[in-house]
């Protein structure tokens, strides 16, 4: 069967059903997933398209809830097409797109519908769009809330773009009172400004002098600011991109306190260590930054224990020009890295050699981050009834990033020459192959996701 084809049924002698691997077939009725047999069960129609694809892995299709697809306005940057094409080829089937870099920023209804309009026909994965909170907006929240969107980020630090400022304490206070009881949530960039040295006066072509520009207590302030605000007001908070372990015990007491509080780190920072950053390599450059070993260890110990709730990619492209390869100023560099489409191999290559299961990896980067956009009633999940979203994927099978095979618009990565373990050989969304070795479906099959909206818009 070739990208593009409507499945009726995958067979696979390692599905994942709930804790268990285990022979199995997965019945498709109208882009749902029907039911889940034993493989050697007889109900399987004999006229129906069979996907058989062996001993391959079959699991729900990952959620990345934290991308920045930047169109409209930057699209030199990243695009639908390119963008949702990576997702697909990484095995994500739901993106979630950030309210900036594009331009205009989803901060007004009106914005969000230029958004929309211009995601429609693109998208090869289904795709839901977070809005923003920015100072004077409040009462734009609850509009976007009816028309869709997952939920409202915010920034308490300049954002990198001056069209999202960040905001202020008593932009936040009306910021709650217009989401409580909406159930709805609030995504916090959580770095503030402190008064400490800042570091500059060092070698801007030195990765450790940017480091010290962005200390941890940066994220501590910030997080102490988010804790006490979840807590007052129960409004569910979210803490975005988490990089320094040291507010966990912030984030621990605020839930043991009954504050709605979730947290994501991100695949960067489980992956890449400051010690290992070469001179000049802005590629690795993002805010908050990639901070050391320890810190890292740290941060693999709370995914394991509950205490960080997901990961996700914050795939924040850009273009080359805009990364300063040429001074290798970090200071000066845009901060964000691309990484949508290797998202499940980073994961997997070390998350499988420091004892997480694939039933771990099912929790942290398919039903958590969609239960974070309220999509885990049909996304997330090798469920009857929900959608059939599927990776279909080898585990063990090790590859080479290279360039001739990276999807997004810009190639730039620091991910270029890793060898990654688990390769995905095929992605299904709603049922159909948008993706299978190295090809795609010739249209976008993607949807648009409006939360709380019974139907997903169709991309026409």
């Amino acid at each position: 069967m070739e990208a593009g084809s409507a499945v009726s049924a995958v067979r696979s002698q390692r599905v994942l059903c709930g804790n268990d691997i285990r022979p199995a077939v997965i019945l498709i009725k109208e882009g749902k997933i029907f039911k889940i047999l034993p493989d050697a069960s007889p109900n399987v129609d004999a006229t129906c398209e069979v996907l058989d694809v062996g001993d391959m892995l079959v699991m729900p299709g990952i959620v990345d809830c934290h991308v920045h697809v930047n169109e409209p306005g930057r699209t030199t940057w990243e695009g639908y097409w390119t963008a949702t094409r990576a997702a697909a080829a990484g095995g994500v089937t739901t993106i979630v797109d950030m309210p900036l870099n594009s331009i205009p920023p989803t901060t007004t209804l009106s914005n969000f519908q230029e958004k929309m309009k211009a995601a429609t026909g693109q998208c090869f994965v289904d795709t839901a769009f977070w809005g923003g909170v920015v100072p004077g907006n409040q009462l734009e929240l609850q509009p976007m809330i009816q028309a869709g969107v997952a939920g409202f980020k915010c920034f308490l630090i300049h954002s990198g773009v001056d069209e999202f400022p960040h905001v202020t304490n008593s932009d936040l206070h009306e910021a709650m009172k217009q989401l409580q009881g909406t159930g709805s949530v609030l995504l916090f960039h959580a770095e503030r400004e402190v008064t400490q040295p800042s570091g500059e006066d060092g070698d801007p072509s030195d990765y450790s002098t940017f480091l010290k520009s962005r200390p941890d207590i940066m994220e501590q302030e910030a997080i102490n600011t988010v804790a006490q605000l979840c807590q007052q007001y129960q409004v569910r908070c979210h803490i975005v991109h988490l990089s320094s372990a040291q507010p966990l015990g912030v984030i621990q007491a605020a839930r043991q306190a009954g504050a709605p509080l979730t947290v994501e780190t991100t695949h960067h920072y489980l992956s890449l260590a400051a010690e290992d950053v070469p001179p000049r390599a802005t590629q690795y450059k993002c805010c908050p930054p990639i901070r050391g070993k320890a810190n890292q260890e740290q941060l693999w110990s709370a995914l394991k224990a509950g205490q960080i709730d997901m990961v996700v990619s914050d795939h924040s492209p850009c273009t080359p020009d805009l990364k300063r390869l040429d001074s290798g100023d970090f200071i000066q560099a845009w901060g964000g890295i691309s990484s949508l489409q290797f998202g499940l191999s980073l994961f997997w290559t070390t998350a499988s050699k420091k004892g997480f299961s694939l039933t771990d990896t099912v929790r942290i980067l398919c039903q958590k981050t969609a239960q974070l956009c309220c999509l885990d009633n049909q996304k997330g999940s090798l469920l009857p009834g929900h959608d059939a979203d599927l990776v279909i994927w080898d585990p063990e099978k090790e590859f080479e990033v290279k360039e001739e095979n990276i999807q997004h618009k810009n190639k730039l990565t620091p991910y270029l020459g890793f060898h990654l373990k688990g390769e995905v050989y095929a992605t299904l969304v709603r049922g159909k192959i948008v993706y299978k070795q190295g090809s795609f479906s010739s249209l976008p099959l993607g949807k648009h996701l409006l939360v709380g909206q019974a139907t997903p818009q169709a991309s026409l």
